[in-house]
């Protein structure tokens, strides 16, 4: 049994048909996670639901479209979705705790970081911390439904044994079971490929905004940072134990990775990168597969405007991405060394502190 799990729950397992909350979901999900808690685990909640439990509390016919009413909808459906989660988990005599992100607190190491403080101190105390994307100030996250994602940055935050991210549907297909009876199951997932991706698909439910292609995505985050995924159902009483113990009604996306350093996480996944290089063939191999740091001589292109010390994503010729990493020289600067020797550029620039436009302490392969 895994110490530390982190459970993601879409919005379609816990409304109504209508688009309502349903409590009894609701409640039958904290008794699944009490149950695992009381055996030992330490069990964090990443939650869907704020818009669809609230669009028609506030008095919406169907779920909105438009943003200020996703927002609007957001800030009376969250209140709605942590009183019936503190209700049922006070049932089990334990407490429940809400944490509200956004991208942009990732995206800040010491926000991340005293994040992360909290979240120990709150297991400490034997609480459930419940994390969700604010949605009511969070524009990108309701265009885009990333709770999946959400839940994958929090599982490496938290450097969690397991993330288990139930759904309607039973896992990966090869098509969709709905429409193809012929459709056959991934009962497990060694490598993330393109044709995972192009099996994935669109979204589904009409309920939640994410689908599972946005579950994939979440899988290839968290497997990269050493924690394996489970995708799937839990519909019955200790379904949640058994999707943990490898017995789930679902697809295992594995991993044989190490937990990524807090740092590597930061770079590869949380910060935002300010502009694009896009690289040769033996520069790219010396980053991916070489373990070295990339010099000038390497870039073929330079995108965008950023500063020493700012964070850029790194492509290939073919417009693939290789990577990030944090550079040493301005956009202005690189632009005039991009493609000479070491010599050259010494003698093109006045001062060089470093010679490597990405030293490999500074690189996270993503490719």
């Amino acid at each position: 049994m895994p110490s530390r799990v982190v459970v993601k729950i879409g919005s379609s397992s816990l409304t109504s048909v209508e688009g309502g909350l349903n409590r009894d979901a609701v409640a039958f999900f904290a008794g699944e996670i009490a149950a695992l808690i009381k055996a030992g685990c330490e069990l964090l909640l990443v939650t869907s639901g704020a818009v669809a439990a609230g669009f028609r509390a506030i008095g919406y016919s169907f779920r909105p479209k438009l943003l200020h009413e996703k927002q609007a909808a957001a800030s009376v459906g969250q209140a709605l979705l942590m009183q019936a989660y503190q209700e049922a988990f006070a049932s089990h005599g334990i407490t429940a705790a809400q944490i509200l992100l956004t991208r942009t607190d990732f995206c800040s190491r010491k926000r991340m970081n005293n994040a992360s403080m909290t979240v120990e101190e709150l297991l400490k105390q034997g609480a459930v911390p419940i994390f969700n994307e604010n949605d009511t100030v969070s524009v990108d996250e309701l265009k885009f439904g990333d709770n999946d994602t959400l839940s994958a940055l929090v599982a490496n935050l938290v450097k969690a044994q397991h993330l288990l991210i139930l759904t309607d549907t039973d896992g990966l297909y090869t098509a969709d079971p709905r429409n193809n009876p012929n459709a056959i199951r991934f009962d497990h997932v060694g490598e993330i490929t393109e044709e995972i991706y192009s099996i994935a698909g669109g979204a589904g439910s009409s309920v939640g905004t994410g689908g599972m292609r946005s579950k994939v995505d979440a899988a290839k985050i968290a497997t990269r940072g050493g924690v394996p995924v489970f995708v799937g159902r839990v519909i019955e009483n200790g379904d949640l134990r058994s999707a943990i113990e490898g017995r789930g009604k679902g697809t295992y996306f594995d991993t044989e990775l190490h937990s990524l350093p807090m740092k590597k996480q930061w770079l590869g996944f949380m910060s935002t990168p300010l502009g694009t290089l896009y690289v040769d063939r033996g520069a790219e191999e010396a980053l991916v597969h070489g373990g070295h740091s990339l010099l000038p001589v390497g870039v073929k292109q330079v995108e965008g405007q950023f500063h020493a010390g700012d964070v850029v994503e790194v492509l290939n010729l073919e417009g693939t991405v290789c990577g990030r990493g944090i550079v040493n020289y301005d956009d202005e600067q690189l632009r005039r060394i991009q493609g000479l020797g070491s010599a050259e550029v010494i003698r093109t620039l006045d001062t060089v502190h470093r010679l490597e436009v990405i030293h490999r302490d500074e690189w996270i392969t993503l490719k």
